[in-house]
């Protein structure tokens, strides 16, 4: 199934996200919350717009920073109340509190519902060149965390050698969410001739044959899907399912 992470028409307002995600054929969104937009943490508003709308919130990503306990409880009743299928966390953040808890909590929380808990990469960032800023951070480090993945091709780090195809093998079945974008997260297919900067089409056509089941979500820069200018926005959106239907849902 394709989701639209609602980060990608960062500045339309939820209701807007999910007409514009059922006009253009997804078949639900990724609900990318932030602190600041008080709306995405409604459940219930949220639910009368998907019921109102028809598209559900499949996958709900939670924000990157400053999580407790707490939080994460509201993200998990949020899901709950929304019928989401998986939470996709980064690793705990340096400034957090003692990340001791994080790992526990999570794995209490996955053995307590049905909602795949999901810890995805994130781009690598040092304190004073040397201090990773988030803790356990690697592909094989977040895979032991709750056993479930996500993995953003965005900002996979080919520099290392970790090319997106390196990454699928290396996170294996532990892989819930990928999150579809070009190099530094560019419209997929866009790079000329219909085709992207990174082996998407090649990646993509993998993951088919290696029968995953889970979700793929566009996550990409809102500027280039064109946002502010709705024909535009509604054609590349509708471009980027034919892409996705030709290279994955329908590659035999």
């Amino acid at each position: 199934m394709i989701l639209l992470s609602t980060s990608s028409l960062s500045g339309y307002g939820i209701h807007r996200i999910l007409l514009l995600s059922k006009k253009a054929g997804f078949d639900g969104i990724d609900l990318c919350l932030n602190y600041f937009d008080y709306d995405l943490w409604d459940g219930d508003y949220i639910k009368s717009l998907c019921e109102l709308t028809g598209i559900k919130v499949l996958s709900i990503t939670a924000p990157s920073k400053g999580l407790n306990e707490e939080i994460i409880d509201d993200i998990v009743s949020l899901s709950k109340k929304l019928g989401a299928q998986i939470i996709n966390f980064s690793p705990p953040y340096f400034k957090d509190i003692n990340a001791s808890w994080f790992a526990k909590h999570l794995i209490k929380v996955k053995s307590e519902t049905k909602i795949s808990i999901s810890i995805k990469n994130v781009e690598p960032e040092f304190l004073l060149l040397v201090i990773p800023k988030y803790k356990n951070s690697s592909l094989l480090d977040i895979k032991k965390i709750t056993g479930d993945t996500s993995l953003d091709l965005s900002i996979v780090d080919n520099g290392a050698g970790l090319d997106i195809i390196h990454s699928h093998k290396l996170l294996g079945t532990s892989l819930k969410n990928i999150y579809l974008s070009d190099k530094d997260g560019a419209l997929p297919g866009y790079a000329g001739g219909g085709i992207s900067n990174f082996p998407l089409e090649s990646f993509l056509m993998k993951l088919k044959t290696t029968a995953y089941n889970g979700f793929i979500s566009l996550k990409v820069n809102p500027d280039d899907l064109g946002v502010g200018n709705e024909e535009l926005l509604l054609q590349n959106l509708s471009n980027i399912i034919e892409y996705y239907k030709k290279y994955y849902l329908n590659y035999k």
